[in-house]
């Protein structure tokens, strides 16, 4: 028996392991490297456990890393539009933060909390 062979048809070649012909499939190149960060991994966490054909096709197809880079970003552009509107709404600003620092902490700490929370709801588990 031969080690590799083509399919003539479909162009596919094959490598005998064992008593079986196994194709040699490769993912299409990837463009870049993307650094992803905490809404990227929620997103893979996410996508792995609930949502797997999703996972499976964009993993085969090469596009999950640009589909992860993309809602990382997104999220974390949401979260700081959020923080930054929720902060004037209550009145959390730099005055607060000069006359009582622990208060200013406090409320920034609340609103980070609620903005992730919004976030991971709407972007990441969309």
């Amino acid at each position: 028996m031969e080690k590799h062979i083509i399919n003539e048809k479909t162009g596919i070649q094959y490598t005998l392991v064992g008593d079986y012909y196994l194709p040699n499939l490769t993912l299409p190149p990837q463009k870049e490297e993307y650094a992803i960060g905490r809404f990227g991994r929620m997103r893979l966490r996410y996508l792995k456990n609930h949502r797997r054909i999703l996972y499976t096709n964009l993993m085969t197809s090469g596009k999950l890393a640009e589909h992860l880079r993309e809602i990382d970003i997104a999220a974390y552009e949401q979260h700081d539009t959020i923080i930054r509107q929720m902060a004037q709404a209550q009145g959390v600003d730099e005055r607060l933060k000069a006359e009582d620092q622990m208060a200013w902490v406090g409320a920034m700490n609340g609103i980070r909390n609620r903005a992730e929370e919004i976030v991971v709801r709407e972007v990441v588990y969309e």
